[in-house]
């Protein structure tokens, strides 16, 4: 069960362990299945989707049916609660304006001699986004992946989601996507659906970027079409960190551990606490709420190999724990979690103190819960308008400003061995046309 570890170097050694928890998946047989998929979806197009929905989903499809019918989106408002309805428009109200505080702004520079410097942020043509589905159902995914795309203004958005029962897309992924103004969905899930985004098939097009969290197999097709297409990240099993003290409360702790342990049996639950009378009451709640929990076999097993209370002395040395694991989900229930948030360097998202589980962000508050997993939150941010735009350099040089540089850029260019570099430059600063 959840264990407490008080030394120091042990504490390291067991975050360096959970961290690096799917390095052994991303190499050997998953990665050779995963390369024959792709070259059948690219070789073979819509005969490769529809075989492997079979094969892997047991879902018999017609090549008409890969795509969700005017009809089945329509229906699929029939099919949920108003009260969930409500819900939804609420959430995309919250994450769209979110967003748009992310939205990069174009500008230019007018400097002296006529020069012009600036940035022009566009959308990509065509996103991807992959939902996990089949026995699933994550309409909140959908808002989070939908939203940030149509805020970057990116022309054309197509889902992907494997088929549950009966060829049937759960109805509140549909009217998600509905609300966020997707209408053009597909079933199709698992690597051959990322190798249809990529290469394109008969039904469905290519597009330059694919976003989405998903299986093993998703992670590694996303993995090596990336460089064909942009991707948002490769996204490991989830994981929550909380640094708590003595005013936190030990049932709403276990309680956001286990939130993130039932995920998956792969998800990590991490306590550091400056207490160990705090810490022997929350590893006593987890085992209490754990009792007739709905999805405990999971839990279980996920709080069994990933989950841990470290105790150290200072809240500093929880935050110096914190920074080293980088965590997706940090939660910081403390008395004064604003008074830590400078020394935080790497984490996914923040939530401070007793009032804020995860939960809350990951429905309704408006940040992405698409964040960066297994310690890339130290070089990686929430998945954003940004991820669905590129930029470019503007750059305008006068006659004037272009003499006033010519010497420095034809000593460089001469520096590199680069004569037509230098040329491009003295050329038109000597006057001299070609005839």
């Amino acid at each position: 069960m959840l264990r407490i570890i008080n030394s120091w170097e042990e504490a390291k050694h067991e975050l360096g362990r959970i961290e690096h928890r799917t390095n052994d998946d991303l190499m050997g047989p998953k990665e050779e299945a995963v390369k024959d998929i792709l070259e059948a979806v690219k070789k073979q197009g819509d005969c490769a989707l529809l075989d492997f929905t079979q094969k892997f989903d047991g879902q018999t499809l017609t090549q008409q049916q890969l795509r969700v019918s005017g009809a089945e989106l329509d229906a699929a408002y029939q099919q949920i609660s108003k009260d969930l309805l409500d819900v939804i428009k609420g959430a995309c109200v919250n994450i769209e304006a979110f967003h748009r505080q992310r939205l990069p702004k174009s500008w230019v520079q007018f400097k002296e001699d006529d020069v012009v410097l600036g940035k022009r942020y566009t959308p990509v043509d065509r996103a991807g986004l992959y939902i996990p589905g089949g026995q699933a159902s994550y309409p909140s995914t959908v808002l989070m992946n939908a939203i940030p795309a149509k805020v970057a203004k990116v022309p054309r958005i197509i889902m992907v989601t494997p088929p549950g029962k009966d060829l049937k897309i759960n109805p509140a992924v549909l009217v998600a996507a509905q609300e966020a103004g997707v209408e053009e969905i597909y079933k199709v899930g698992g690597a051959q659906a990322i190798a249809a985004l990529a290469y394109g098939t008969e039904t469905i097009p290519s597009v330059d970027v694919i976003t989405g969290p998903g299986n093993i197999y998703v992670t590694l097709a996303k993995k090596m079409v990336y460089g064909r297409v942009g991707i948002d990240s490769l996204a490991g099993p989830s994981e929550v960190l909380v640094i708590a003290d003595e005013n936190a409360h030990p049932v709403y702790v276990a309680a956001d551990l286990l939130a993130q342990a039932e995920h998956d049996q792969m998800a990590a639950a991490i306590l550091i606490t400056t207490d160990q009378g705090f810490a022997e009451n929350v590893k006593k709640e987890v085992e209490k709420q754990l009792q007739d929990h709905p999805r405990k076999l999971l839990t279980e097993k996920a709080i069994a190999n990933y989950g841990v209370i470290i105790v150290v002395n200072t809240l500093e040395e929880a935050v110096e724990l914190s920074n080293l694991f980088a965590p997706e989900h940090l939660e910081l229930e403390v008395q004064e979690p604003w008074a830590l948030l400078d020394q935080i360097r790497h984490a996914g998202a923040i939530f401070l103190g007793n009032s804020t589980p995860e939960a809350v962000g990951d429905y309704l508050a408006g940040p992405n819960h698409t964040l960066p997993t297994s310690g890339s939150a130290r070089y990686a941010s929430a998945l954003g308008v940004e991820t669905f735009m590129k930029h470019s350099s503007l750059i305008q040089y006068s006659p004037l400003a272009l003499k006033k540089v010519s010497n420095a850029i034809q000593a460089l260019a001469k520096a590199e061995g680069l004569p037509s570099h230098a040329d491009s430059v003295s050329l038109r600063t000597q006057g001299k046309k070609s005839h």
